[in-house]
């Protein structure tokens, strides 16, 4: 990782999403090192064999293998990636869902938008939450990121 360079990686089946959220970075033009899993069982290999742990994870809930309820609560199972902030990046946006995810530990919750300028505006917001503040404030009402 260089000076300021984020490290984010993507946890995400769908290869039209993959490609909307990567251009979105791309446009954003902040210093970053996007890295991408198709599937939950290539998460979790990719963070078990990594010499520095992602800076964030966006995990998509609905994927083939394991799926991102099973690797969040892996996540949050091993201290190693107690400093990795996980935003639950997904199509469902159910209250039972959310509840789910923000017990298991989640960091914040973010439903998947259909147009490029608001996912622009929701990523940075997101790169730019202080995660010392979410992980010791959460709370139902701050977990969700939610756009009109």
């Amino acid at each position: 990782m260089t000076v300021n360079e984020v490290h984010i990686l993507l946890a995400e089946d769908d290869r039209d999403d993959r490609l909307f959220f990567k251009n979105a970075f791309k446009d954003l033009k902040i210093n970053h090192r996007l890295s991408i899993c198709e599937n939950g069982t290539d998460l979790m290999d990719y963070i078990e064999g990594a010499e520095t742990i992602p800076d964030i994870l966006f995990l998509d809930l609905n994927m083939p293998g394991k799926n991102g309820f099973v690797c969040l609560k892996e996540i949050r199972s091993k201290s190693r990636y107690i400093d990795m902030s996980v935003a639950i990046y997904t199509s469902l946006s159910l209250p039972a869902i959310q509840n789910e995810v923000l017990s298991a530990g989640a960091n914040v919750f973010i439903k998947k938008p259909n147009d490029p300028a608001l996912l622009k505006k929701i990523l940075l917001e997101v790169l730019y939450i202080n995660w010392q503040y979410m992980t010791d404030g959460l709370s139902k009402e701050n977990f969700m990121l939610s756009y009109q």
